[in-house]
C-alpha cells in the first residue's frame, strides 16, 4: 500500500463524503471514483511520517486536540437537559449546541461536512434553503450556524458522528454521544 500526503481542505472534503462509520479514506475515494471497494485489502501502516506538516500546524492541531479532549459523553452533555429535548431533532440540536459551546473558535469546521449532493451546515438559513428547499434549517442555539434537520435519525447520528470526528473525539465516546439521539 502507498501513502500520500494531502492538505487539510482535501482531507475534510474526503471525510465529508463518508457514508458509514469506520469507512477509510481509500474506500471513500474508490467509491467516489467508481472503483471496486471490495478488491483491495487494507493494511494498517506500521508508521506514517508527516514530512510536510510544519511545526505551527502541528502545534495548532495539538492545542485543538487538547481542547477537544474535554468533549466526552459525561462533560459534554447535561443528560437531564438532553432528556427534556423534544424528539431526535431537539436532541440533535442540543448536542450540536453543546459542541459549539465547548469549541466556539473551531466550530466552523462543521461547514466542511456535506453529503454527496447535500449541504448539512451553513451560516445562514437561506444558504441551506438555496441548496435544498426541503432542508428545514434550524439554528444551532445562538451560534450563527444552521443545520439541515429533515434527515432521518440514522443520518442525524452519522452527521453528528462526523462532527465529533472532526473535533478528534474518540470512537467509543462518539458512539456514546450519538446513542443519545
Amino acid at each position: 500500500m502507498k501513502y500520500i500526503e494531502i492538505d487539510e481542505e482535501l482531507y475534510r472534503h474526503i471525510a465529508s463524503k463518508t457514508e458509514r462509520i469506520g469507512e477509510s479514506a481509500s474506500e471513500i475515494l474508490r467509491r467516489l471514483l467508481g472503483l471496486d471497494v471490495e478488491t483491495v485489502a487494507m493494511e494498517a501502516p506500521s508508521q506514517i511520517s508527516q514530512p510536510g506538516l510544519d511545526k505551527e500546524v502541528a502545534t495548532q492541531s495539538q492545542q485543538q486536540s487538547q481542547q477537544v479532549a474535554a468533549l466526552d459523553a459525561d462533560s459534554l452533555l447535561d443528560k437531564a437537559a438532553l432528556a427534556q429535548q423534544k424528539g431526535a431533532v431537539g436532541r440533535f440540536l442540543f448536542t450540536l449546541e453543546a459542541i459549539y459551546k465547548a469549541t466556539p473558535n473551531h466550530f466552523d469546521q462543521v461547514l466542511q461536512i456535506q453529503g454527496r449532493d447535500r449541504l448539512y451546515f451553513a451560516t445562514s438559513k437561506e444558504s441551506l434553503l438555496k441548496a435544498s428547499k426541503s432542508a428545514n434549517p434550524k439554528e444551532i442555539g445562538n451560534s450563527g450556524f444552521w443545520v439541515t434537520t429533515n434527515n432521518n435519525t440514522a443520518k442525524k447520528r452519522t452527521i453528528l458522528s462526523e462532527v465529533l470526528g472532526q473535533f478528534g473525539v474518540q470512537e467509543k465516546q462518539i458512539e456514546t454521544i450519538i446513542g443519545h439521539i
